[in-house]
């Protein structure tokens, strides 16, 4: 069946790659080709995981070109629900209870059905509608298997194709399995779950509907029954609902640092009393302090039309990576702002701009990293989800008059005060330990004869075996020096020969020049080695730290 399965797998693999190959010989030009149709029909064949596979790919705006993306954004889950035994039993193993001790009601006929899970409605005994989100049986162990062939067949594919080499294919694949793992651990979701109801409580005009204590699993997810109209329904309050989502998601992005990843039409709707719920937390994406600081700082730079900020921005932010070329850069994010200086307001795209930026450097064996994937994702949905509520809306005013508080706030941060609250512990700390660490000190220097001490730690030597013989000029051969003192000038002295900074020099990071300290292969203190590069591992090149 394994076999099988691979041969699928490869299969479908050598026909994309020969459908290329000859628009190649062709000279088909992009806008007449079919790879990214085949590509769509081939992962839907492969069955869920590979369309798994394209829905995550699909968000790689920074890599792949509109046409294929397109395609990606049409994949389908061509996928039959499993049986309502089947479904009840799956309930019962993760939950360790019969079906009838947990629901008071539960539908065996699925409402929805997709890849990964199917959602059925139930009714708890004490009456409160839930949803019943049950993954399907088998889906995690298909994933790794595919997944598992999937790489290796790429690694085929890389000696075939080395030049596809710089786009870093098996690192995104391997970004896309671990995502696809967390998203099949119904725990991941609800732990997003409950991080958003925190979030958010207290929020008028939003609602996550909540988790139900003690009944999830890996397996199986319950939840609060939520539903209402969709956000393009002519009688919501579209420009109300407009405000809601821009301010949830600047609160999303410089206040709580993470956020829903998924703002699509169907993952939002409004609920009879107005408010705007959110749905499905299957991707959720996640913003550091540093990170988020950064993000504030380029769009400070959008703002203001400053294209040298926008790149200092970007690149702190991750946007940009590999070689850089800064004059070339800048000249690309200027050409960025000139076109939207020509647009209206409203018309200006917060989202477009950081995609474009990311694109200057894609190609040059960097890629950008899952978090802004993810981040770039979220901001093209918010700001399509924002027009279909309010066409008229402009965010970029909203970002100046609601987000500049918020962006002050995370540039200021509470994390000069953490850092300084460290700052007086460790230095507390340090002033109650300092008298005895000064008087071990002293100890020790006058045990040595008064002398200045020179103490050594070393990493790496155990198997460097030092050449005693008598002192030779040349590579591979010891020579003794006189103390540890005279040992480090004339470190210093090989190391600026060999062209290495003082501030390297400092930690003694010599490729061809280590010093022994005492006892070390029977050798006195002070003991310079010379060695060949090719003789000294790369691991071992950090031979020893002066402290």
């Amino acid at each position: 069946m394994i076999g099988g399965r691979l041969l699928r797998i490869g299969a479908g693999a050598a026909s994309l790659l020969g459908a290329a190959t000859v628009e190649r010989l062709r000279g088909t030009p992009a806008e007449g080709s079919q790879l990214p149709r085949r590509l769509r029909i081939t992962l839907e064949r492969l069955g869920p995981t590979f369309v798994k596979f394209g829905q995550t790919l699909s968000l790689r705006r920074d890599l792949l070109p509109d046409t294929w993306l397109a395609e990606l954004r049409r994949l389908q889950d061509h996928v039959a629900p499993f049986p309502g035994a089947e479904a009840r039993h799956a309930v019962e193993v993760a939950l360790g209870r019969p079906v009838e001790q947990v629901f008071g009601a539960f539908e065996t006929e699925p409402m929805a059905a997709a890849s990964i899970a199917q959602v059925h409605r139930a009714r708890l005994p004490d009456g409160r509608a839930v949803i019943v989100k049950i993954r399907r049986p088998g889906i995690r162990v298909q994933i790794d298997r595919d997944m598992h062939a999937f790489v290796g067949i790429g690694r085929l594919i890389l000696v075939l194709a080395p030049r596809l080499q710089r786009y870093q294919p098996l690192r995104i694949v391997d970004e896309i399995w671990a995502n696809l793992r967390k998203e099949a651990d119904f725990r991941q979701e609800a732990r997003s779950i409950r991080r958003f109801g925190e979030a958010f409580r207290g929020w008028p005009g939003l609602n996550i509907p909540n988790v139900i204590d003690d009944l999830y699993a890996e397996a199986v997810l319950v939840q609060e029954m939520s539903g209402g109209l969709s956000i393009g329904d002519p009688s919501v309050d579209g420009p109300q609902l407009a405000q809601v989502l821009i301010d949830a998601y600047l609160h999303q992005f410089f206040v709580v640092g993470f956020f829903h990843g998924d703002p699509h039409p169907g993952n939002l709707f409004v609920m009879p009393d107005g408010r705007l719920c959110f749905h499905d937390f299957g991707l959720v994406g996640y913003l550091d302090g540093r990170t988020r600081r950064s993000l504030a700082l380029y769009l400070q730079a959008f703002v203001n039309k400053d294209a040298a900020w926008m790149f200092d921005a970007a690149v702190d932010l991750g946007l940009l990576g590999g070689p850089i070329d800064r004059p070339a850069f800048i000249r690309g994010i200027e050409e960025i702002l000139s076109d939207y200086a020509a647009l209206p307001l409203k018309d200006w795209s917060l989202a477009e701009a950081v995609l474009r930026v990311a694109r200057l450097g894609s190609g040059e064996s960097f890629v950008v990293p899952h978090n802004l994937v993810v981040l770039m994702r979220a901001l093209y949905l918010v700001e399509s989800a924002l027009r279909t509520l309010d066409p008229e809306f402009k965010v970029l005013d909203t970002l100046l008059a609601r987000g500049g508080e918020m962006m002050e706030g995370v540039l200021r941060g509470n994390a000069a005060a953490t850092t300084f609250t460290r700052l007086k512990t460790e230095a507390a700390l340090t002033a109650q330990d300092l008298p005895g660490m000064l008087a071990a000190w002293l100890h020790r220097a006058q045990r040595e004869g008064g002398g200045p001490l020179l103490i050594m730690r070393h990493e790496g030597l155990e198997r460097l075996r030092p050449n005693r013989q008598p002192p030779r000029l040349g590579h591979g051969h010891a020579r003794p020096l006189c103390g540890g003192l005279a040992a480090h000038a004339a470190q210093r002295r090989a190391a600026r020969v060999r062209g290495y900074t003082p501030a390297r020099v400092a930690r003694l990071r010599v490729c061809a020049v280590a010093v022994i300290p005492a006892g070390a292969g029977g050798c006195p203190f002070g003991t310079a080695v010379a060695m060949h590069r090719s003789r000294m591992p790369r691991s071992q090149r950090t031979v020893s730290t002066l402290t």
